[in-house]
């Protein structure tokens, strides 16, 4: 009979291994969405692909810390009396999440003679000679197209958000995920001692009449704490030329404010700029933070796996010993599940005999 039984169990995980193979062998790889309407994929400078492209020259180390995935450009056509002329390129980038998109369109919004704009998780870049409705019309209809991401990956960064508003220049505003594109946009600081290793985000923005406010968020304020201190050391070596310093740290946030600041503006702008409960981390956390989930993990799951053996072997222990003590009492001619001799308290206060049947019944009355 057990033979029976091993043969059908081992017949049923073949039969499922197969199933699984065959539904594996179905499986088919649909290549994404194009990025740009069939309209602009005509032209013979139409270009697709993974990663940054090939001509995307300097910007393409920069384009890879923000995360780019794919992109695509076009031609744009200006209908005329016979055919069309090209009438500028349309790029489309797409990123793997809103907080790279944001970085890149924040960068790539330092070509004036380029319309930037920044949709999701993609940042369209377009130069574009046709009139102001045809062009607008033409963006629209590439937005409409462009890929849609929910969940965390499509939330846009919180910190751009802390940059008070008065008299902020808003075209200054920059916003950076790696050492390469920070340097490119003019920080106040070294890349080195900003700790982008270790997942800091950084915003540099410029004030009207005053300085440079920079602010950078870190996982933990462990990890600010220490970059806070490099900072600090950093801004005493330069002395005089970093302008009018003020640093704050507010748990994994830190603030500094640097150049033509007057102190009692400097110090005001950055006592101001306190945290919000919504804070959110969606980047990928640094080795470090995975070991310690990882370690975390196992102790939880050796705990379990512990406190399961030692369950299991409750119960094998139980069973084992009140399974052979009823045996012995059976073989001895007993009830399995009684005990004679123990003794029962009647509370009645009436004299009582232990029962010879086992039953430990009082009599009464």
């Amino acid at each position: 009979m057990m033979s029976r039984v091993l043969l059908g169990m081992v017949l049923v995980g073949a039969s499922a291994v197969s199933l699984q193979a065959q539904e594996a062998k179905t499986m088919l790889a649909m290549p994404p969405a194009p990025l740009l309407p069939e309209s602009l994929r005509t032209g013979p400078n139409h270009d697709a692909g993974n990663g940054a492209p090939s001509w995307s020259g300097a910007d393409a180390p920069i384009l890879v810390e923000d995360g780019i995935r794919r992109y695509e450009r076009g031609d744009a056509q200006s209908p005329v009396a016979h055919g069309s002329v090209p009438s500028g390129t349309v790029t489309v980038y797409q990123f793997d999440d809103a907080t790279g998109a944001y970085a890149a369109y924040s960068y790539l919004k330092k070509n004036s003679a380029d319309h930037v704009m920044l949709s999701g998780v993609s940042v369209v870049v377009s130069n574009l000679k046709l009139y102001p409705e045809a062009a607008a019309a033409l963006l629209k209809t590439v937005q409409v197209g462009l890929p849609k991401v929910g969940g965390t990956k499509g939330m846009p960064p919180l910190l751009p958000t802390y940059l008070p508003a008065q008299s902020l220049k808003r075209e200054t505003v920059k916003y950076a995920l790696g050492p390469v594109e920070y340097q490119a946009i003019g920080g106040a600081l070294p890349p080195e001692v900003i700790g982008f290793d270790k997942a800091a985000e950084a915003v540099t923005a410029k004030y009207e009449g005053k300085g440079t406010l920079t602010m950078l968020l870190y996982p933990t304020p462990q990890i600010a704490g220490e970059h806070g201190r490099q900072i600090e050391s950093e801004i005493n070596r330069q002395g005089a030329s970093a302008g009018t310093v003020k640093l704050r740290r507010e748990g994994p946030l830190v603030l500094l404010t640097t150049g033509a600041w007057k102190p009692a503006e400097a110090q005001e702008i950055v006592e101001n700029i306190h945290l919000r409960n919504e804070v959110t981390w969606n980047k990928p956390m640094p080795p470090e933070f995975h070991s310690e989930v990882r370690k975390t993990v196992s102790l939880l799951t050796s705990i379990l796996i512990f406190c399961g053996l030692g369950a299991v072997a409750a119960v094998v222990l139980a069973l084992f010993f009140g399974g052979a003590r009823a045996t012995i009492r059976v073989m001895q001619g007993k009830p399995a599940a009684t005990e004679p001799e123990f003794l029962r308290i009647d509370l009645s206060g009436r004299p009582a005999r232990i029962q010879s049947d086992g039953s430990g019944a009082n009599p009464r009355g």
